[in-house]
């Protein structure tokens, strides 16, 4: 392998990984690398391993990343809609009741898996977080 020089710091060339196809990849539940296993095995539990291509996921640290961005495109998406709703409509505040808590709840949970894979997907291809060989843990190297 080459080495690349960034300012003062040497690191070893790794190949590309395209950040976008990782997290399309990881936003539709399937493996960054390949593209072809499946990436949970729970709703938002992830497999150890990639069935296909065998890609070690049990190092990934996405923890509370996806909750945070999940509420933040939720966030937007009902507060958006509840201020267009409240300026052409005149609704009672009953009806209100009935259509953003349970939008709130059902767009949240039907994107926090798809988040949170898109979040692995872009640790991988940025190689973080083992996902290019070393541990968090390490300390880094004596200049």
């Amino acid at each position: 392998m080459t080495e690349q020089v960034f300012g003062a710091d040497t690191a070893l060339a790794r190949p590309h990984r395209p950040v976008g196809q990782a997290m399309w990849r990881g936003f539709l539940s399937r493996c960054p690398h390949c593209g072809e296993g499946k990436l949970f095995r729970a709703f938002v539990k992830p497999v150890d391993n990639c069935a296909v291509c065998d890609e070690d996921y049990t190092h990934q640290r996405a923890d509370d990343f996806p909750a945070y961005i999940t509420i933040t495109i939720v966030g937007h998406i009902v507060l958006g809609g509840f201020l267009a709703v409240e300026t052409l409509v005149l609704l009672p505040n009953w009806v209100h009741m009935m259509i953003w808590p349970p939008l709130t709840i059902i767009l949240s949970i039907a994107l926090l898996q798809p988040v949170k894979g898109a979040i692995i997907g872009l640790q991988w291809a940025n190689y973080m977080h083992g996902f290019g060989g070393e541990t968090d843990d390490q300390e880094p190297p004596e200049q």
